[in-house]
């Protein structure tokens, strides 16, 4: 006789909305190619792209370090879809070559079969827009996500008019939509001096840029102040309004109405480690990056990456064919792609403007600003504040590897200090947290443990997230699938209609 747990999902099948080949995510150079090159050789492609993203989220720094230094314009979502559509020729290519092109469609999260998982279809991706969310099956996934920037904490940098120099420049090359006249930027990173050159071309005033070493990194034009200290953002009812500096010359005081964060361009990798692929810390290609083979598919069967999620640097920055070469190559698997080489030492790099600015900072500004955690809360472990829990004057036993061990881990500290849990998804703190993290365990930063990400990898109003029907499986079994066991007896041996009335009567179907 055999027996069949009804509540196993054994031979159950996943509701798929839509299906396709080729499912691109992200239409910058890398998706774009990848899109076009599969479409030209017959191939069935959907490509997503989750811009132009609603003023909400830029309100709450997803996906880039807006920083409140947007126009009104962003709030007119039909400008702002024409004004994407015409910064990229390759977008109207794509729609010519057949691409099933969709913005403002985002993705959230992808599945494939694995150890605890062998029942799906192949790859599957979780979409969104603003009215629903739904799954589409594909036979392979290339994402090319691109890049943001790391956060900086400093004194007054939680005012307006702090903000990434991708968001920047996505804001004024792409949407002419930046409200910025007078910036100074930190960092003197292969991105940040790129991404000064096109604001200044824009229109930006470029006051400096800062750098904490003693020499900028790349050459520029512009003007450089190096070995300076960030001391605090000044600013007013309209935001920033200045930024002092401590330099060789002493104190100098910038007025500017944005500060832009250019020390540290980060690989947009939250779907590949939320789809388990081998995630590596690269110095060479910005931080932690999807290990790849020679034709750009990475660990998991069925997804590939293409474009600055696979890896950042100056020649790619500079050059958006180089990103291109990987899309196609992603998408056909041919071709080949020049590896990189590192300019500086970006560990020691983020670790001396962490150590500087944060660390140096005569008050105690939030590194995660979303849940209001200190560094020196973060250092010692400290509970959230809203818990109450006591002072312990004269403890100094509380810091990271007492408390987590010789390799502490950002996700301990995330769970103990709430650090990185807030809206942004951890976009503002997430680089802070592990690069002290290594100041506060003595290691480097390449040796610190990635931060895991969990879809859905973007915020997902409930509306949209919930499904507008439950599967009759899980209706039925709701209870068993969300672990809440019958009280008293085993969930498999109750009658389909059960009360207490009926058990202590003796009719509970138990004999």
């Amino acid at each position: 006789m055999t027996f069949r747990d009804p509540y196993s999902v054994a031979g159950a099948s996943l509701p798929l909305q839509e299906t396709t080949t080729l499912l691109v995510v992200g239409a910058g150079p890398a998706g774009l190619a990848a899109a076009i090159a599969a479409a030209n050789a017959g191939v069935k492609v959907v490509l997503v792209d989750e811009n132009p993203v609603p003023a909400a989220t830029m309100g709450d720094d997803v996906p880039h370090f807006f920083g409140g230094r947007m126009t009104g314009a962003v709030r007119n979502t039909g400008a702002m879809m024409e004004a994407f559509v015409a910064s990229d020729p390759a977008i109207a290519e794509a729609f010519d070559a057949g691409v099933d092109l969709r913005l403002g469609t985002l993705c959230w999260g992808l599945y494939t079969n694995g150890p605890s998982v062998g029942w799906m279809p192949g790859p599957v991706a979780g979409l969104a827009d603003g009215e629903r969310s739904w799954l589409l099956g594909a036979e392979r996934i290339v994402v090319a996500t691109g890049r943001r920037d790391m956060g900086l904490a400093f004194d007054g940098w939680e005012q307006p008019g702090v903000m990434g120099m991708e968001a920047a420049v996505r804001l004024a090359t792409r949407y002419g939509a930046l409200a910025s006249r007078r910036a100074v930027v930190l960092g003197t990173t292969a991105e940040a001096v790129h991404g000064a050159e096109q604001l200044a071309a824009a229109g930006v005033e470029i006051l400096a840029l800062v750098e904490t070493g003693p020499a900028p990194l790349t050459p520029t034009g512009l003007p450089v102040i190096a070995s300076a200290t960030v001391r605090r953002a000044e600013g007013g009812v309209d935001g920033v309004s200045a930024l002092v500096l401590d330099g060789p010359s002493g104190e100098t005081r910038f007025e500017c109405d944005t500060i832009i964060l250019g020390l540290g361009t980060v690989p947009v990798i939250e779907l590949l480690d939320s789809a388990h692929c081998r995630i590596a810390f690269d110095p060479a290609r910005g931080g932690p990056v999807p290990v790849l083979d020679e034709a750009g598919d990475t660990s998991v069967p069925g997804i590939a990456a293409a474009g600055d999620c696979a890896g950042i640097w100056a020649e790619k920055t500079r050059d958006p064919a180089v990103a291109a070469a990987e899309g196609r190559r992603a998408a056909l698997g041919s071709g080949a792609v020049d590896l990189p080489q590192s300019a500086y030492d970006i560990c020691a790099y983020r670790l001396g403007w962490v150590r500087s600015a944060t660390l140096g900072a005569r008050t105690e500004p939030y590194v995660c600003q979303c849940e209001e955690v200190t560094a020196r809360e973060i250092l010692e472990v400290r509970p959230p504040r809203y818990l109450g829990a006591p002072p312990r004057p004269g403890d100094n036993s509380r810091d990271l590897v007492s408390l987590l061990g010789q390799a502490p881990s950002p996700d301990q500290v995330k769970r103990l200090t709430r650090a990185g849990m807030g809206l942004c998804q951890g976009r503002r703190c997430r680089e802070q947290v592990a690069a002290l993290t290594a100041l506060g365990s003595g290691t480097t930063l390449d040796r610190v443990p990635l931060a895991t990400h969990r879809a859905p990898v973007r915020p997902l109003p409930l509306r949209v997230a919930a499904p507008t029907g439950e599967d009759a499986g899980i209706a039925a079994h709701w209870d068993v699938w969300f672990g809440m066991k019958s009280q008293y007896q085993n969930f498999w041996s109750l009658p389909e209609h059960y009360t207490a009335a009926g058990r202590l009567a003796g009719k509970d179907g138990l004999g």
